[in-house]
C-alpha cells in the first residue's frame, strides 16, 4: 500500500513537471533554429549564464553581477511583510462575516466594491501616502492579497453546517473553543485556498510596487533590465520570481499541515 502511494506521489510530481519541460524544449528549438530573434528571447544558454553571474558572480563582473541575495532579502521581506498584514486582517474578518451576518453586511458591499479597482489604480495613491519605497510596496501586496483571503474564509465560514457547532455546544464546546476545535477545522479547505491564492498574488504585487524606483528587489531589477535593454536579465527575473513564488506557495502549504490537523487530511 505505502509502496502504491510513493509510486503515485512519484507520477505526480512528474506529471507536474512535464509542461516546464515541454516549454524548455520549445524554447531550445526555437533559438536553435532562429524562429525566435535574440533580442526578442535569448537563446536558454545565455539566460543560464545571466543567472549564474547574477547568483555567483561577484559586484564589478558586470551590472548585475551578484544581486542575487539582496534582491532576494529585500523581496522575500516585502512579501511577508504585507501578506503577513493581510492574513492578520483578511482571515478574522473573513470568518466574523461568514458567521455573523451583522458583520457581513457592513463589510460586503464596500469589500466586494474595493476588490473591482485595478491594483494598478491604487499606486498613484499609495506614493502620495508612504513615499518610494518599503511602505507602499507592502501596502500594496496586502492590499492584492487580502481579498482572496477574506473571501474564501468568509466562505468557508459560511458553509460549516450549524449542526456540528450547536452538537459541540451541547457536549459542553464554548464558543471561543468550537472556533478552533469545530468552525476552522470544517473551514480549513477554502481557507488554505484563500492563503495559497494570497501570496501568489502577493508575488505579482510585489514587482508592481518594486516597479517605482526602489534600489533593490526582484521587480527593481527586471525595471533595471528594461531601461538597459537586456532581455536575457529580464527573463531571469520572472523565472527567478516563478521558482521562488512556487517554493513559497509549498512551505505555506506545508507548514499549514503541520500547523493544524485538519489540514492534513487535505490532498
Amino acid at each position: 500500500m505505502k509502496r502504491s502511494h510513493d509510486s503515485d506521489a512519484w507520477a505526480h510530481r512528474a506529471l507536474g513537471g512535464g509542461l516546464p519541460v515541454l516549454l524548455l524544449v520549445l524554447w531550445l528549438a526555437a533559438s536553435e533554429t532562429g524562429m525566435v530573434a535574440p533580442y526578442l528571447l535569448p537563446h536558454p544558454k545565455d539566460v543560464l549564464a545571466t543567472a549564474a553571474s547574477y547568483v555567483f558572480g561577484h559586484g564589478g563582473q558586470a551590472g548585475f553581477a551578484g544581486r542575487f541575495v539582496d534582491d532576494f532579502s529585500a523581496s522575500i521581506a516585502r512579501v511577508m511583510l504585507g501578506f503577513g498584514l493581510a492574513v492578520l486582517v483578511g482571515l478574522p474578518l473573513g470568518i466574523l462575516s461568514g458567521r455573523l451576518a451583522l458583520v457581513n453586511r457592513l463589510l460586503g458591499t464596500t469589500i466586494n466594491a474595493l476588490r473591482a479597482v485595478p491594483g494598478i489604480s491604487w499606486l498613484p495613491l499609495a506614493l502620495v501616502w508612504f513615499g518610494i519605497g518599503l511602505k507602499t510596496t507592502v501596502f500594496l501586496v496586502a492590499l492584492a492579497a487580502f481579498f482572496p483571503i477574506y473571501l474564501n474564509a468568509e466562505a468557508g465560514a459560511r458553509q460549516v453546517n450549524p449542526t456540528l457547532l450547536r452538537a459541540g455546544a451541547m457536549m459542553g464546546v464554548r464558543r471561543l473553543r468550537g472556533t478552533f476545535a469545530i468552525l476552522l477545522p470544517a473551514a480549513m479547505p477554502n481557507i488554505i485556498t484563500g492563503l495559497r491564492l494570497g501570496l501568489g498574488i502577493s508575488w505579482a504585487y510585489l514587482v508592481l510596487g518594486e516597479l517605482t524606483g526602489v534600489p533593490n528587489g526582484l521587480g527593481a531589477m527586471i525595471m533595471d533590465a528594461r531601461m538597459l535593454g537586456r532581455i536575457d536579465v529580464i527573463v531571469v527575473g520572472i523565472i527567478f520570481i516563478a521558482v521562488i513564488g512556487r517554493l513559497c506557495d509549498v512551505g505555506l502549504h506545508q507548514a499549514l499541515r503541520l500547523a493544524f490537523k485538519s489540514a492534513r487530511r487535505l490532498p
